[in-house]
């Protein structure tokens, strides 16, 4: 190579070797301040096409980093631009963080995703840390048939596995909209006997309420499960707005429960899963303080959970619409960094 070549390929490679050092990783991590949280690592799994799960993680992931303490690692669908896209059901990179995460929230919806992923969420499921699920984490996966998670999918027949990950580990699979949706939201009704469970500190009748409608569920819940708040369909979409009448609030379904799974370690997990949580429905103080209030149940923190702890929207947090394709297009994942 004549000098006259290498004076010209010198600029562009040393242009390549700084753009690549210097290329954002396609998650965000909040750092943890002081407060009960503080140590403790949660990673957040965003990934669904209708309920803006992009949005509503880290905005959740804000408040327990800044208020709480928490050090959070937020994940997305990733498309091949590098950008968040909800429709990219076989791509969240970063999910190796969950080998050393002591919670993992999840809301994803028909995810298929490839072995090498896949397996990071069942070494962590299977560990016996705790998990919460978020609305569509119900039906979290749809995974090909003769891939090796396969009998995680929402519609698994595997024997001892049915329903997949949503009914054996949440306790739920998808079943049904109860609710009219985009037309009846839902209001929190505390479940009777549950007013003196810890995630409920701080939280009364009609404080946790979302304008997505309640999803239907079997009754009773598998196992062990516990409904702490149930759904009553409410006639529009306001929190002030007049119970439906007739069988959708006879019986209520349970929008929120706690329960435990045992994986391949042995060890009972605590569970909580809400079919709440829709970026939408963290406009809402009561919704935000139950999800607080679970993080701090899940980690074993539920003696530091106070009724008035800070669940302050961090920034500014103006969330889309629930709906298919209402996406914000091109967003990177720095763009959700905290300032």
């Amino acid at each position: 190579m004549n000098r006259r070549a290498r004076t010209l390929l010198l600029p562009a490679l040393v242009m390549f070797v700084a753009s690549t050092a210097l290329a954002a990783d396609p998650w965000v991590v909040y750092k943890g301040g002081e407060g009960p949280g503080k140590g403790k690592h949660v990673v957040l799994i965003s990934g669904d096409e209708e309920y803006r799960s992009e949005e509503a993680l880290p905005q959740l992931a804000k408040i327990l980093a800044k208020h709480h303490g928490f050090t959070c690692t937020v994940l997305f669908a990733i498309d091949n631009e590098g950008s968040i896209d909800p429709n990219q059901s076989d791509n969240i990179p970063g999910l190796e963080a969950l080998r050393k995460a002591d919670l993992m929230i999840i809301a994803t919806r028909f995810r298929d995703l490839p072995d090498d992923q896949m397996k990071e969420v069942v070494d962590y499921v299977e560990s016996g840390r705790p998990v919460i699920g978020m609305r569509t984490a119900t039906h979290a996966f749809n995974i090909k048939g003769g891939k090796k998670y396969a009998k995680y999918s929402h519609n698994s027949k595997v024997k001892g596995f049915e329903g997949g990950f949503g009914r054996q580990v949440l306790g739920e699979t998808w079943i049904s909209h109860h609710g009219n949706h985009g037309k009846e939201s839902t209001r929190g009704i505390i479940a009777p006997g549950e007013t003196g469970h810890p995630i409920l500190r701080g939280i009364k009748d009609g404080d946790v309420w979302g304008p997505t409608d309640v999803y239907g569920v079997r009754l009773p819940l598998p196992g062990d499960s516990k409904p702490l708040v149930l759904g009553q369909v409410v006639e529009d979409m306001t929190s002030t707005g007049k119970p439906v009448e007739g069988k959708k609030n006879d019986p209520m379904m349970p929008v929120a429960w706690v329960k435990t799974y045992t994986g391949e370690a042995g060890k009972a997990a605590r569970v909580f899963t809400t079919t709440m949580g829709a970026a939408t429905d963290l406009e809402s103080p009561g919704t935000r303080r139950m999800l607080v209030n679970a993080v701090y149940w899940a980690v074993g923190l539920e003696d530091q959970i106070r009724p008035d702890g800070n669940v302050a929207i961090v920034g500014e947090y103006k969330p889309r619409k629930f709906g298919f394709n209402g996406a914000a297009r091109g967003v990177k994942p720095e763009a959700h960094e905290m300032h």
